[in-house]
């Protein structure tokens, strides 16, 4: 099927539910992002700075970027003018840093907190307790250009579905404490960003209402720079 089609036959699956696709679109042509785009479709994710920054300047303004992947605090100056939510905060630090560059662009940034719930190494993500941790300090409560909109987590990388169930089921119920410890009074903390192609169904089974698709919408990723295609 072809890139529309994929987004058509998905969108049927995920509007009725409420789950919000993210169109993850690393390493895939501008012409390929545009067939989606026509589609309707205006959430894509991107992981490395440099290609999302050029895929923004070559591609229609209303599209809502989302950056996914592991950000470096000296990166973030350069996305921060543009960048709808940065799905991948996993410490205070970088938090700090994308509120000094909101603030310097009069923004507020949309962010989720990147919760490491998979069972394998990892460099990325917060814990549980470093997660509270981050919340209950004094200098978070100090940040104003930047909102807390969720959580975002990633399974492990395996075919034992009970495993990736349990993983995801784990993340929801802290998303629910969080929400209720810190968030009661805030309707904006409402993502619970959980599911790529290989486990969005358990995903969504398990609360997630933001799933990020790659190889499902545009097919197999090739390993050449989108920009020899």
């Amino acid at each position: 099927m072809s890139i529309a089609d994929n987004i058509k036959s998905l969108k049927n699956e995920t509007d009725p539910l409420n789950v919000k696709l993210i169109a993850v679109s690393k390493t895939k042509t501008v012409e390929e992002i545009k067939e989606a785009y026509e589609t309707g479709q205006r959430l894509f994710g991107e992981n490395m700075v440099q290609e999302l920054v050029d895929k923004y300047e070559h591609l229609p303004k209303d599209i809502k970027w989302h950056l996914i992947g592991h950000l470096q605090t000296n990166k973030v100056k350069y996305i921060a003018p543009f960048i709808s939510m940065i799905q991948s905060v996993d410490s205070l630090k970088l938090l700090q840093e994308i509120d000094k560059h909101a603030e310097k662009n009069s923004r507020v940034i949309d962010c989720l907190l990147q919760v490491y719930i998979a069972d394998e190494e990892t460099k990325y993500g917060l814990g549980f307790d470093e997660a509270i941790e981050l919340l209950r300090s004094d200098e978070y409560e100090k940040l104003s250009h930047v909102r807390i909109r969720g959580l975002m987590g990633m399974a492990t990388n395996t075919d034992k579905e009970k495993q990736i169930n349990d993983e995801f089921y784990e993340l929801k119920m802290f998303f629910d404490g969080i929400k209720q410890s810190y968030f009661r009074q805030d309707p904006l903390f409402d993502t619970l960003s959980m599911g790529m192609s290989s486990d969005y169904k358990i995903a969504i089974e398990q609360g997630s209402n933001m799933i990020r698709l790659g190889s499902t919408i545009f097919g197999q990723r090739v390993i050449k720079h989108w920009k020899d295609n």
